[in-house]
């Protein structure tokens, strides 16, 4: 019988031999990191050019590439409900060189909404940084006689079935909005669908449709203007840009949907590129600009910061659940 290697002694490795693996192990680790990245990074949008995910990954990439000593570029891939998106980066390799800046339809409203969904928010990605919360405003028209949420809902009651919600889709977030508004508020409110979110703003500015659900980003200007009133924003906790618009939670306590954004890589991607990447963005969220543009883009950023992996993970599983009670609720399939 041959002699076994002198490291190993009844059946466990010495100290020494432990000491030199994990040497090794952490030399391989720190140079891994230290040379990633050598090539431009992609960062996938799978929303259109002008939405508010490709506003705010466009201003982080610009942030990024000084950070990372490299171009980061957005690469808009739209369609297939967020799936041709996130499937872009869910088979990329996983060396951190494509990542997925993905929403929060994408990766909890999807898996309940989606039949046959072609990636599993969970199994086909890895959380890198949460970077913000994207809030949405539930309007009227400057014409309808309601200053707040429960005034809204009074008038319609009233008339059950007069009042129209203008949203973005019926199972997309502004849609699903509008339906547990009802289901919680026991209102009647007709909700009318615009694939083209504009089209929807430019009616409930002309008066076509009484309230809508918009994102906070493309609707500010109106309110500004005085041709449309934010009676609430759709979220747990009012806007510190916007103190004096109550949430929507006020009125319906746990009533929260704001979309948010979480920066995936693919699944397998190691350890060091993920934390290298998360102080990237977390310093990119630090820039001063950066924190300027938020509340006129309508987002609102963690007091603490993007936070870590493991933070977003647990973010992403809690948004999970949560949309799995939501559609329970509703009744709502996949389709």
């Amino acid at each position: 019988m041959r002699v076994q290697n002198q490291h190993i002694r009844a059946g466990f490795l010495s100290p020494a031999f432990i000491a030199l693996t994990l040497a090794g192990a952490f030399w391989a680790f720190s140079a891994r990191a230290q040379g990633w990245p050598q090539k431009p990074i992609t960062m996938v949008v799978s929303n259109g050019p002008g939405s508010a995910p490709d506003t705010m990954a466009r201003l982080l990439a610009s942030r990024l590439e000084p950070l990372l000593g490299q171009s980061v570029i957005v690469e808009d891939k739209p369609g297939g409900s967020n799936a041709i998106g996130a499937m872009a980066v869910a088979h990329a390799p996983p060396d951190g060189y494509r990542l997925f800046f993905a929403t929060s339809s994408a990766l909890a409203a999807n898996p309940f909404l989606t039949k046959d969904l072609p990636y599993d928010p969970l199994r086909d990605f890895r959380p890198v940084a949460f970077i913000n919360i994207s809030h949405n405003y539930i309007l009227v028209h400057r014409d309808v006689p309601a200053r707040t949420l429960r005034e809204l809902i009074a008038l319609d009651q009233k008339t059950p079935g007069a009042y129209s919600l203008a949203v973005d889709g019926p199972r997309n977030l502004a849609g699903i909005t509008g339906q547990v508004l009802n289901f919680r508020a026991g209102s009647k409110f007709v909700l009318v669908s615009y694939p083209n979110i504009m089209n929807g703003v430019q009616d409930l500015m002309a008066g076509r449709v009484q309230a809508g659900v918009f994102p906070v980003a493309i609707t500010q200007p109106a309110v500004e203007d005085g041709v449309l009133r934010p009676i609430a924003v759709t979220a747990v906790k009012r806007m510190r840009a916007y103190p004096d618009i109550p949430a929507a939670s006020e009125l319906l306590p746990g009533f929260d949907f704001s979309g948010w954004f979480l920066v995936m890589a693919p699944a397998g991607t190691p350890d060091d590129i993920i934390m290298k990447l998360n102080g990237a963005f977390a310093k990119a969220m630090r820039d001063p600009q950066v924190i300027a543009m938020g509340p006129k883009l309508g987002y609102e950023y963690e007091e603490g910061g993007v936070g870590s992996p493991a933070s977003a993970a647990a973010f992403l599983n809690q948004q999970i659940e949560y949309w799995r009670k939501i559609t329970s609720d509703l009744g709502i399939k996949p389709e």
